[in-house]
């Protein structure tokens, strides 16, 4: 385990000391707070936590290593990680190499032995703020570590989908009969989120986050698919156009995450910075409708604004909101009422994280069967 000393910083000027954990050096970020007790592989490489700083409430993360199946992209996508009590040898039959490992190979600056509760009450009473983690070489005075945090960008005004995206569009084919053909845009998808497609018979053509209407339209798609990403929906004017004219074609849309917010936008709703998000895999969800409860995994620092059950005017008619979740009435899904079109704030491809929300995907094809 390192001995060498490192330290967290906010950019309100408190400081948190521990030990270096994977690479050593210097990381601005957005520090934020993530509630899942498994699942650190997926939260790492989830390109949702571009440029941010997570902090684990869970103490003991590491127990089951790193392989080399669970990942959601390509990298880890975090910019410093934070941890209570990481494991000395990790223990799992999956297994290749340790997470501090990891993180030292992909150049991942982290920190251990920080006392998280504290921490993540200073956040929830605060809200997320800049932060750095400093180690090694680029561990320094307090005042000079807070002056670098202070010179880093805010999340609040970010374009960052773009940074995660792919670069060329990609096929995932379905996993047996094709059925229907799904034009995804890749604002930072996640792995398992084209292979849940996949699995219902969907051949889905990933798009980068830049592509034309007409670079949608030669995919021929039955439907649309907005994927989860990172930084602020009201930079993300391509997308919100680019979904405008799909609701103007009335091709069938499903959203997710980001993806909600830029429908949400789309029918014109604003969009706002929550105080410190919801990260997680354990947030609960009301169905306006059914009044049924799912139990939901989610990573985002920005929201719609809106009443749930409200119907309201759009550009496309008639819509509302239709899920919430009762912790503090944060907006949690839209749906369209006279254009085939619908998106949740959470994450039913739940990698990890529960399996209430998966039958969306199946809902999806419903809407697309509902359009031939």
């Amino acid at each position: 385990m390192s001995t060498t000393p490192a330290a967290l910083v906010t950019e309100d000027g408190r400081v948190f000391r521990g030990t270096g954990y994977g690479a050593p050096g210097k990381t601005l970020g957005e520090a934020v707070f993530c509630t899942g007790m498994t699942g650190y592989q997926e939260t790492l490489t989830d390109p949702s936590y571009h440029r941010q700083i997570v902090v684990q409430t869970a103490p003991q993360i590491g127990n089951t290593g790193w392989n080399d199946e669970d990942d959601e992209s390509s990298r880890i996508w975090v910019a410093g990680y934070v941890v209570r009590d990481p494991a000395r040898v990790p223990s799992n039959w999956r297994s290749v190499r340790s997470l501090d490992a990891e993180l030292t190979r992909q150049g991942i600056v982290g920190i251990a032995g920080v006392d998280t509760r504290t921490l993540t009450r200073h956040l929830r009473e605060h809200g997320a703020m800049r932060a750095g983690v400093f180690s090694g070489d680029g561990l320094a005075g307090v005042d000079e570590m807070v002056a670098d945090v202070l010179d880093s960008p805010p999340m609040a005004g970010a374009d960052l989908a773009g940074e995660v995206s792919t670069a060329a569009s990609y096929v995932v084919p379905a996993s047996d009969t094709a059925r229907y053909r799904v034009a995804a845009l890749d604002l930072g998808i996640k792995s398992n989120t084209p292979r849940m497609m996949s699995a219902r018979g969907m051949e889905v053509h990933v798009l980068p986050a830049m592509s034309t209407v007409e670079d949608l339209l030669a995919v021929e798609p039955d439907g649309v698919f907005l994927s989860n990403g990172p930084g602020d929906p009201a930079t993300a004017r391509h997308a919100t156009e680019l979904t405008e004219a799909v609701l103007e074609r009335r091709i069938p849309l499903f959203g997710i995450c980001f993806g909600n917010q830029i429908l949400g936008r789309a029918l014109g709703m604003g969009t706002y910075k929550l105080r410190y998000g919801h990260r997680g895999i354990n947030i609960p969800v009301i169905d306006v409708d059914t009044r049924s409860v799912a139990i939901t995994a989610q990573n985002h620092g920005f929201a719609l604004e809106g009443e749930p059950g409200t119907p309201f005017d759009t550009p496309f008619g008639q819509a509302k909101v239709s899920h919430y979740c009762p912790n503090d009435g944060c907006v949690e899904g839209v749906r369209a009422l006279d254009v085939p079109a619908f998106s949740v704030q959470y994450h039913p491809e739940a990698a990890a994280g529960p399996h209430d929300a998966a039958p969306l995907f199946d809902d999806f094809t419903r809407l697309m069967e509902a359009a031939r």
